[in-house]
């Protein structure tokens, strides 16, 4: 057991290593593909288009759309752009749209969702009737439940200008409330910090090396077109990731930026949103691998739970060598898990939930697995995803 914790401490220590220079290379909203930051004259004059449209596809979102809205109108663009706002009303039955059109001040055009064909599903069939009515050059997805902050469209643009092309996605600040909030949101920047290679995102056409949020996807519409836009993965149920992966094959630049400056979000409102909205997607976005879903489990499990399962043995039986390489292994898996949460700016004690955060993602992927194999599929906001 001491060898295993031996181990797994050297594991964790090469993780670590690699999460820290993960995490100084992501670049920030408002900085070129090279993380220079754009001048404010760059941003004003030399910006090849002037146009973008801001698109919020919203279903049942009576509670937050105001609030979304209100952001956006307050954010002024650079000079010389246009903007326009579109809200796609999908079909709710809270009164969305017509709080979407109060809320505009005469700024915002608000349109009725068509029926949810047959082989989509429904962000994606959204997101598909927003694009085909704006005018945008460039065209900027955002969740109802985002925020954008003062400055959030200047740093946007200005990135736009330096890419010229392609994708620039995020994950907004995430705010959360609940427990299963705290426990089980940070993970998205966590798996993306720890694992996935940054600069590859930008720097190679590997559709693997891929991460988005549909929550902020900024697109140019000529790169949109190329990819086949939403109607490509109109059946994805991961739809942020397979459009990021369009965008790859059809040889455009994607870049993940750090838009925590710029954007927050609270994604949930309680544990069952948390448990539903995850348990619908953790699965599919493996690609529905049982094998792969078992062994990245298996992974964080041996990794962020066993050393603290063994601290308590060895606790108990006053072992202080297994003791000692137990607290070894649990201060750098906090250690770890604090090198990500500073990335999304999250508070500094979520690092100590990490053993309660691995297997709450663990209880939430089996289920999500069980909604796949047994074919009863998950439930989202009225609508059924299999």
């Amino acid at each position: 057991m001491i060898s295993l914790l031996q181990g797994i401490t050297f594991i964790l220590l090469l993780q670590l290593l690699f999460a820290v220079w993960n995490a100084a290379q992501l670049p920030k909203l408002g900085s070129g593909p090279e993380g220079k930051t754009a001048s404010k004259n760059q941003t004003i004059a030399n910006l090849p288009v002037h146009s973008v449209s801001v698109l919020v596809p919203a279903r049942d979102e009576a509670e937050g759309i105001a609030a979304c809205l209100a952001s956006v109108l307050d954010c002024d663009p650079p000079a010389g752009w246009r903007v326009e706002i579109l809200v796609l009303d999908d079909r709710s039955s809270d009164g969305t749209g017509v709080i979407a059109a109060s809320a505009g001040q005469g700024r915002v055009q608000v349109l009725p969702g068509r029926e949810l064909p047959a082989g989509w599903l429904g962000k994606s069939h959204a997101c598909a009737q927003l694009a085909e009515a704006a005018r945008g050059e460039w065209l900027l997805f955002l969740d109802a439940d985002v925020r954008l902050r003062q400055g959030a469209l200047q740093a946007a643009l200005a990135t736009a200008e330096g890419q010229e092309s392609g994708l620039v996605t995020g994950f907004p600040r995430q705010i959360t409330g609940s427990w299963l909030e705290r426990l089980v949101v940070p993970l998205m920047g966590f798996t993306v910090i720890s694992h996935l290679p940054v600069k590859l995102v930008r720097g190679s056409q590997d559709p693997r090396f891929v991460a988005a949020h549909g929550g902020f996807m900024l697109i140019h519409r000529d790169s949109y077109a190329r990819c086949g836009g939403h109607a490509a993965i109109r059946g994805e149920l991961v739809d942020d990731m397979a459009l990021a992966r369009a965008v790859k094959h059809a040889g455009e630049p994607v870049l993940l930026a750090d838009i925590t400056e710029h954007a927050e979000m609270r994604m949930y409102h309680n544990a069952a949103e948390v448990w539903s909205g995850y348990r619908k997607n953790i699965y599919a976005g493996l690609g529905r691998r049982p094998m792969l879903l078992l062994g990245i489990l298996l992974f964080y499990m041996l990794l962020y739970v066993l050393p603290y399962a063994a601290a308590g043995y060895f606790g108990l039986t006053g072992e202080g060598q297994g003791l000692l390489w137990s607290v070894c292994a649990c201060a750098a898996g906090i250690a770890v898990k604090r090198t990500s949460d500073s990335a999304g700016r999250q508070p500094r004690w979520y690092c100590f939930l990490i053993p309660a955060s691995i297997l709450s993602l663990t209880a939430i992927a089996v289920s999500s697995w069980r909604g796949s194999y047994s074919g009863r599929g998950y439930e989202w906001k009225g609508r059924r995803y299999r």
